[in-house]
């Protein structure tokens, strides 16, 4: 008892030496900040200002190119990922993800649910195996990621984060984790930092998610919205797929948000892809002067003429009238095929209507017709002459 009491005066005695009081060991999960004591081969101590020693792993703090993050005197903000009883150390991690050493720390990540970080060795059947610690554990398709896995294989050789989900101890323990559970966790955090700052008008960096026959989801955040193939481009797009691929980055522009009754998706988000883009139509009268001569590829052919795209965003019409064959013709596919590529010169341009009208025919009002038309009009009037000049002719003639 006085051995008790002899030590409670010496730590009374060194805090107050050190100018305040220690404060209580930290419980696992919670985050503090403590300064850097000394930094081993293993592991680096880090003063918490409790009565015990944090200690962090190495790897923690060492970047890709090997190089130490922190040295003697930093402060660093951690995790408490689990205690050592025999040194009472407290042991340090990133709160991603722990590499535990052992069954007992296996075991504490299991109780209070911190993440763990483990090899994937092999995948069978119905999911893969995971090596956490030395002991072997096992990650169901399903729990492997949000997304349907098709091959498992890819993952065989990577150091992922799981979350333990069932943990039975023994010689052999069986333990099963998770790594969707992460990800959802992640993707809820993201999603609340993006409803934030969601709005109409917003300009938002995402990601592919999926493709389909009517547009593209893209993930901008934790949340998905959806782009309508017709805000794809400013040109005719057949297919997504045609314009963008699955993982592809994107900008897009958010143009409505609608709430939704669905508790997975609270809201329906419309994109645009187009909307970031600049107008083709803003310069077109610029560079589609009337007589330009211009190629472009037949895209349609509809009864009344053949639509020619110029430049994605831009098409012009070819009327039935303009195709340029010298018989009449009851239908564009008689003298065009789509997918054909033509020579067409401009006669018109309605950049407010989005129209640019082309001619096919080989002959039109250039100035070197009107030049021919103008020489035969001055010959024939030379020829007959004006009612004038016949009078004169005939009171010549009869004088």
């Amino acid at each position: 008892m006085a051995e008790k009491e002899d030590f409670e005066t010496l730590l009374n005695q060194m805090e107050q030496l050190q100018g305040e009081p220690l404060r209580a060991d930290p419980q696992i999960g919670d985050k503090v900040s403590g300064r850097v004591l000394s930094i081993g081969e293993e592991n680096v101590f880090v003063d918490l200002g409790t009565k015990s020693e944090g200690s962090i792993d190495v790897h923690e703090v060492t970047g890709e190119d090997g190089t130490l993050a922190v040295k003697v005197g930093d402060t660093i903000e951690t995790t408490v990922v689990g205690r050592d009883e025999q040194t009472g150390t407290i042991t340090l991690g990133s709160g991603h993800a722990q590499r535990p050493h052992g069954h007992s720390e296996l075991q504490q990540a299991f109780q209070h649910q911190l993440p763990v970080e483990g090899l994937v060795t092999g995948a069978t059947k119905g999911g893969v195996e995971v090596k956490i610690a030395g002991i072997r554990a096992f990650c169901p398709a399903s729990q492997l990621d949000i997304q349907f896995v098709e091959e498992m294989e890819s993952f065989v050789g990577q150091h992922l984060s799981f979350r333990i989900t069932d943990f039975q101890g023994g010689r052999h323990p069986n333990v099963v984790v998770s790594r969707r559970a992460l990800l959802e966790e992640a993707q809820r955090e993201r999603a609340e930092k993006t409803r934030a700052a969601l709005e109409v008008g917003a300009v938002l960096t995402g990601t592919v998610t999926a493709l389909k026959d009517y547009g593209a989801f893209v993930d901008i955040g934790g949340i998905e919205g959806m782009v309508h193939i017709s805000e794809l481009a400013f040109g005719r797009v057949e297919h997504p797929s045609d314009v963008l691929s699955t993982g592809q980055q994107v900008e897009v522009t958010v143009l409505r948000i609608e709430k939704s009754d669905n508790p997975r998706h609270p809201e329906k988000i419309a994109l645009s892809i187009r909307a970031t883009a600049p107008d083709p139509w803003q310069e077109a009268e610029e560079r589609y002067p009337v007589g330009t001569r211009v190629r472009g590829r037949v895209t349609r052919l509809q009864p009344f003429g053949a639509f020619v795209e110029l430049e994605s965003g831009i098409e012009g019409l070819v009327h039935i009238s303009e195709l340029g064959a010298e018989r009449r013709v009851n239908h564009p596919s008689e003298v065009l095929d789509t997918g054909q590529t033509v020579e067409a010169r401009v006669v018109g341009v309605d950049t407010e209507k989005r129209r640019i009208g082309l001619s096919l025919n080989k002959s039109g009002p250039d100035e070197q017709a009107e030049a021919r038309d103008y020489g035969a009009y001055k010959s024939h009037g030379r020829r007959f002459g004006t009612l004038g000049d016949i009078l004169k002719e005939k009171l010549k003639k009869d004088a």
